[in-house]
């Protein structure tokens, strides 16, 4: 319960800051289509920035964390990895699977659950815009005669738990997911060159077999993505929307060529395609708070700044700054101290950008990397997962707690499975891990 009003107090404040909507609608047509946004000044800028990569800190110390734990947000993503194994058409049985979930996330002192709502342009709930997902029943678009999403939302409202619901703005499927032809995507794939396209641009009958995307550039596309999220809001006693790291599939300028040249071509391309995004964000934060004012807008890109800005455009540093775009910012530092890109140094990084905008900070921890060999970390931190591991959650999340001012408010944990349902050759690690971080959840 003290959770729950912690909450209630923190969405209060949220109500007054800057960019919040001073007035409430109680509906937005779920049909409107969303029109053009002018972006603020600054927003079609050519110039580039290259923040500094995180050097190494043979000091790092770490503290009681005694003085930021205060309302700290305590969450783990549910993916549909998971929720592929714990829905099915029963909802008898999906219910016993889902109590033993949010039991565990509870029982480890967590405080909200960030479910996987929209894995790709389908939904595990009931929607106007998307199909059933694939991963309930095993065919998209097949109502499986409940709501998991309800199930959910109820079952965190017993325990006091948060719930967000967690979206893939752009995926559209994999190369194995069939694609269910009774819907607005299928048509466009069919019937227009360049809304649905693969990495190589390609539509129409011979992209099917292939990963598909939803184009940022075309309007259309944001008008579909915007709607999605306005009946979640609209529908659900959500606590957030949650956006994850999946922006622009790939640098391939093939990808968007046609609706680049459409464009006009007046910006570079790195320029235009960052401005859509910028674009999406600022019309998706907009629809949010139109609804709920008090409604969360979070995202979780990755760990490096430069990585999002160049390969990903997505220009979290301008979200950030401001205002208009984000409620928080979740980056995933899946790094250990001893990673060639160190967790001190990146979580420094971050910190230093948030605290200089009204931008609440998570922070990402890779649980899943628990017991394992880290391969891309460089030598000395290859094998920090498993020699250095046991306490490493618990000394990441401290460390994180003693931060130098306001702008940390939590962690989230990569993911549910890997901590719960962990694989028998690091179970014993794993457990140890948890049972760690739960001394400071108290």
């Amino acid at each position: 319960m003290k959770v729950r009003i912690m909450t209630i107090l923190l969405l209060m404040l949220l109500a007054v800051l800057p960019g919040c909507s001073a007035e409430k609608e109680t509906s937005i047509p779920q049909n409107e289509a969303s029109g053009a946004v002018t972006l603020p000044n600054g927003a079609q800028s050519d110039a580039e920035y290259s923040p500094e990569s995180p050097g190494t800190d043979d000091n790092v110390s770490f503290g009681t964390g005694s003085d930021n734990t205060q309302g700290e947000r305590r969450a783990v993503w549910l993916s549909y990895l998971e929720l592929q194994d714990l829905l099915s058409a029963d909802k008898a049985q999906t219910q016993k699977h889902l109590e033993n979930v949010f039991d565990n996330i509870d029982a480890m002192g967590l405080n909200t659950v960030i479910v996987q709502v929209r894995p790709f342009a389908d939904a595990i709930y009931k929607s106007s815009y998307f199909p059933w997902s694939h991963i309930i029943t095993g065919t998209q678009g097949q109502d499986p005669g409940y709501d998991p999403l309800q199930l959910m939302i109820d079952l965190a409202r017993e325990r006091d738990l948060r719930i967000e619901a967690w979206i893939n703005p752009y995926r559209v499927k994999t190369p194995t997911q069939t694609l269910d032809t009774d819907t607005i995507i299928y048509q466009w794939l069919m019937e227009q060159d360049d809304y649905v396209v693969t990495t190589q641009g390609e539509s129409g009958e011979a992209a099917l077999s292939q990963a598909l995307y939803l184009n940022p550039a075309i309007d259309e596309n944001q008008a579909l993505i915007v709607n999605g999220v306005k009946e979640l809001v609209q529908n659900y006693d959500i606590d957030a929307i949650h956006f994850d790291d999946y922006f622009y599939p790939t640098t391939d300028v093939v990808f968007d060529s046609k609706a680049y040249e459409k464009s006009g071509k007046e910006l570079s391309l790195d320029v235009w395609r960052r401005n859509n995004v910028n674009t999406l964000i600022h019309k998706v934060y907009e629809a949010i708070k139109a609804i709920d004012e008090n409604m969360e807008f979070g995202i979780s890109p990755q760990g490096n700044i430069d990585i999002n800005y160049n390969k990903q455009y997505a220009d979290v540093k301008y979200w950030i700054e401001k205002e208009g775009y984000l409620d928080y910012i979740m980056p995933q530092v899946y790094y250990g101290f001893k990673n060639s890109v160190p967790f001190a140094a990146t979580v420094e990084e971050w910190a230093d950008l948030a605290s200089q905008s009204d931008v609440d900070l998570y922070i990402g921890l890779a649980a899943y990397k628990i017991g394992q060999e880290d391969q891309w970390a460089g030598e000395e931190g290859m094998d920090e997962w498993i020699v250095d591991g046991g306490d490493l959650l618990k000394r990441q999340v401290e460390f994180c707690r003693d931060l130098q001012g306001d702008s940390y408010k939590g962690f989230s944990l990569y993911n549910y499975g890997t901590l719960f349902q962990p694989e028998q050759s690091v179970k014993e690690l794993v457990e140890e891990e948890k049972e760690n971080l739960k001394t400071i959840l108290k």
